[in-house]
């Protein structure tokens, strides 16, 4: 049973499953396939050759080229080489791809006729004329078998807005899935650059400078890796290289594109005015409540194209177009909310930033070190720090992914060249879940289940709801179910309006399982139908000479769970004693008790859960304590209600004595 706080792993395995089904996925790109992990000892698809190519010029442009040897051993590698997938913007990009050629077991050969190539534009941008400009060229492979070899080889000539400067990074595969790994780098000897080699991947000892050149040259074969190496390549890329000087250059370059062009439109200004009156009867809280309303327009009205970042090449529309269209990337939403805030906020800065773990500021500068872009308003004393791309994210609140990280600012009147995201919640986190259930004489479970929630849960769930079709839900629901112990069969479900980001989310839904309770067992025990109130690890025990870290307990959060299950006429029921552990970090408290409220409807047995996380950490020094506490809650959370079930007639006969009227005394 799944419910807990700052995204449980269980809802990030839940939000992992809605949105993977919902992105544009292209598993048979050379690049990604070559990354996925062995599923067995055999994989779906091996690279017996993977070599990639690059060279950059003086100007800034580069030619890369990937030439990959596949064997199919599986009708699902079959499936991953069904279609190959290359993206690029053709404003400053183009893809060629010269061969695909397939060899049977037997000999055979097979070349890949130009008309199955096709060139069509993102799935993203389907909808979004202003950026026809980014696209997909795919190859369909057809007649592909188990046992057949495919060849490939694709070449990809860039003319980067960014240019003269030119930038990579790569890391090489661990997996296993690519057996022979080349790569090659070729630049100007004249060229000033920045390079960074991980040692346990050096480059081959033939490179200097030839013909006024100079290339670097990686081969490597499955099985080199040993476990540190493998650790690193989580962390950092294996070779990172870059023309930028500094992060103020790169700064510097990204400033002068990611901002307004030209004087404020008149349908912006008027757009501005408009969202400027907000109504108040508090003139100390009208900068904030403006500030959302700009959010609050930016985020939900104009629709987030779903790019990655940069895919534009940093080059953004005008602002005006963006507020006539209705939709934007996330640079084009974040420059037309500095056009529209400008005279109310002062100047907007963007914040760069990254998913993954690698700290961005100790790596060398890039603009392929960040993945996402967040806002801050202008002035200092209406400084927060907006999401505006999520579209269902309430005003202020950032995913949890991001904060504490260091973001890298771009924008007018930069101080500081990184900044900390804040890692708060702009209302206090609460979580609760309401179970309405009965159990019939015949076993069956039927449940009504009741969620309310605020806080990181509750964007993982807005951001499912709002990008599953509605039809889908039930789908959905029935994920969340499964999340919480639950083997039912979801009947029916409801959810608040995901854009309705004032006030709490809410999810219902109605599950039923039968032969939930198998009455022939004498005594039957039975767990109290709530999810389960899950806790950080205790900390493993560190290394010899290390410092032990505190125990991370998240934002602080509350958490309440409660459940009412009718039991059938002839049962009786034991409720196990409740428990509470009161700590200065966290409190928790149960309650479980068996009511009889009408004979002819049996028994009620009831049960709560409420945990209560009040600091952010528990010092190192105090985790004894803390391993305490968590074995009180966990010994709580195993205890079980008793039930027993009379047989039917002999439940009937008593229920008939107890409506026989008294006889008269004689």
């Amino acid at each position: 049973m799944g419910l807990y706080f700052n995204c449980h792993p269980l809802f990030r395995a839940l939000a992992v499953s809605f949105l993977l089904a919902l992105v544009f996925l292209t598993p048979s790109q050379a690049q990604q396939a070559a990354k996925k992990p062995a599923e067995k000892a055999e994989n779906p698809a091996q690279f017996e050759v993977l070599e990639t190519r690059y060279r950059f010029e003086d100007n800034g442009d580069s030619r890369k080229e990937v030439h990959a040897r596949v064997h199919i051993n599986s009708e699902l590698g079959v499936r991953q080489f069904a279609r190959l997938n290359f993206d690029y913007n053709r404003s400053f990009q183009s893809v060629d791809i010269p061969l695909v050629h397939i060899t049977h077991p037997t000999g055979g050969t097979a070349d890949i006729l130009p008309s199955a190539i096709t060139d069509n534009p993102n799935p993203a941008v389907v909808n979004a004329p202003g950026y026809q400009n980014v696209r997909v060229k795919s190859v369909r492979i057809l007649g592909l078998e188990p046992g057949d070899t495919l060849e490939y080889q694709v070449m990809t000539t860039t003319h980067h807005p960014l240019g003269p400067d030119f930038w990579l990074d790569h890391t090489f595969d661990r997996t296993g899935v690519v057996s022979e790994e080349s790569f090659e780098i070729d630049f100007s000897s004249g060229r000033q650059v920045q390079l960074r080699i991980n040692p346990a991947t050096p480059a081959l000892p033939i490179e200097t400078a030839i013909s006024g050149r100079t290339v670097y040259q990686w081969l490597l074969k499955a099985g080199q890796f040993d476990n540190a190496s493998k650790e690193h390549s989580q962390s950092q890329p294996d070779v990172v290289l870059t023309t930028f000087a500094s992060w103020q250059q790169l700064a510097d370059r990204l400033r002068n594109l990611l901002k307004p062009s030209g004087e404020l439109a008149p349908e912006l200004l008027a757009k501005a005015s408009e969202l400027a009156k907000v109504p108040t009867s508090d003139p100390t809280t009208t900068p904030s409540l403006r500030a959302e309303a700009f959010y609050t327009f930016v985020s939900q009205k104009i629709r987030t194209v779903d790019l990655p970042l940069g895919s534009t090449g940093f080059k953004t529309r005008n602002p005006s177009d963006v507020l006539a269209s209705g939709y934007g990337t996330p640079e084009d939403k974040y420059v037309l909310f500095a056009a529209l805030a400008d005279n109310f906020f002062g100047p907007a800065r963007a914040g760069l930033i990254s998913s993954s773990a690698t700290d961005a500021q100790t790596s060398l500068p890039q603009p392929a070190s960040f993945d996402h872009l967040l806002t801050t308003t202008g002035w200092p004393s209406i400084n927060f720090w907006l999401d505006l791309n999520i579209e269902v994210a309430p005003y202020k609140v950032i995913p949890s992914q991001f904060r504490r990280k260091k973001a890298f600012m771009v924008g007018p009147a930069v101080t500081e060249l990184w900044q900390d995201v804040d890692n708060s919640l702009p209302f206090p986190a609460r979580q609760s879940v309401l179970i309405d259930a009965s159990i019939t004489s015949a076993g069956m479970l039927t449940a009504k289940v009741h969620y309310s929630l605020r806080g990181d849960n509750e964007l993982l769930l807005r951001v499912g709801f709002h990008q599953t079709p509605k039809e889908k839900w039930q789908d959905l629901a029935q994920l969340l179910s499964l999340s919480d112990g639950f083997r039912g069969q979801v009947t029916s479900v409801d959810a608040s309006d995901p854009y309705a980001t004032r006030e709490p989310l809410t999810v219902d839904y109605e599950i039923t399982q039968a032969k939930f309770v198998d009455w022939s067992k004498k005594p039957l025990r039975m767990p109290a139908l709530l999810p389960q109130l899950g806790l950080p690890d205790p900390p493993a025990k560190p290394a010899p000479g290390a410092a032990t870290a505190p125990i991370e307990l998240g934002i602080p959060l509350e958490v309440a769970t409660k459940m009412a299950l009718q039991l059938p006429p002839g049962t009786t029921a034991t409720a196990p004693t409740g428990t509470s552990v009161q700590r200065d970090y966290a409190t928790y408290s149960s309650q479980y008790a068996v009511s009889t409220q009408d004979a002819h409807k049996g028994l009620t047995i009831t049960a709560s859960r409420h945990i209560n996380f009040l600091l952010r950490q528990v010092a190192a020094e105090r985790a004894a304590d803390y391993n305490a506490f968590l074995r009180a809650v966990l010994n709580d959370q195993a205890q079980d209600f008793t039930l027993d079930r009379e047989p039917a007639a002999a439940a009937a006969s008593k229920l008939a004595g107890s409506q026989e009227p008294a006889r008269p005394k004689p």
